[in-house]
């Protein structure tokens, strides 16, 4: 069976997803195959592909626009095949935030014009050291509120990997 994992990532965490996910399924004997829609020279073609996992981040409310444009164009192939849609956010990372994770997803599913067979609301991570001030400001006081005091300026990483791999498992079984 022929897999693509379709991402994009920002920070970095959506691909540090994106390389475990493979991980995992190289070793199950997959088939895989990477493709990066921040990398415009990529081979996209879905021939020998049997299921699609799609991953992507969500910053300022959204999927990154080359991802949603990519699944867009791409939406017909993807629904010949079995889709699995891995949506990462700080949102997923609280309970009280899911609504609007579930919301980021209704959003980028509608602006694509996909809706995958399954879906995945998967906690990312925080880098504050890496941020500007407003968006310091923006996770410290919308995002993390009280937890924020928690971060001593380093990586937090909030992805739960079990989970992951036991929704992986899932969709391929």
């Amino acid at each position: 069976m022929g897999i693509a994992i379709v991402y994009e990532t920002l920070e970095g965490q959506t691909g540090k997803i994106a390389r475990f996910v493979e991980d995992l399924l190289r070793k199950q004997g997959e088939d895989v195959m990477c493709i990066d829609t921040a990398d415009k020279m990529t081979d996209a073609s879905f021939d020998g592909i049997d299921k699609v996992i799609l991953a992507a981040p969500v910053h300022e409310r959204r999927h990154p626009r080359a991802f949603e444009v990519f699944v867009g164009a791409s939406r017909h192939d993807l629904a010949d095949r079995k889709t699995l849609m891995i949506s990462v956010s700080l949102s997923a990372a609280f309970p009280e935030g899911i609504g609007e994770a579930k919301e980021y997803l209704t959003e980028f599913e509608m602006r694509s014009d996909c809706k995958a067979d399954a879906t995945l609301l998967v906690a990312g991570a925080v880098r504050p050291s890496g941020y500007d001030y407003f968006q310091q400001q923006v996770i410290r006081h919308s995002v993390l509120g009280e937890r924020y005091k928690e971060l001593d300026g380093g990586t937090q990483e909030f992805t739960d990997w079990d989970a992951i791999s036991d929704s992986i498992r899932a969709f391929i079984a």
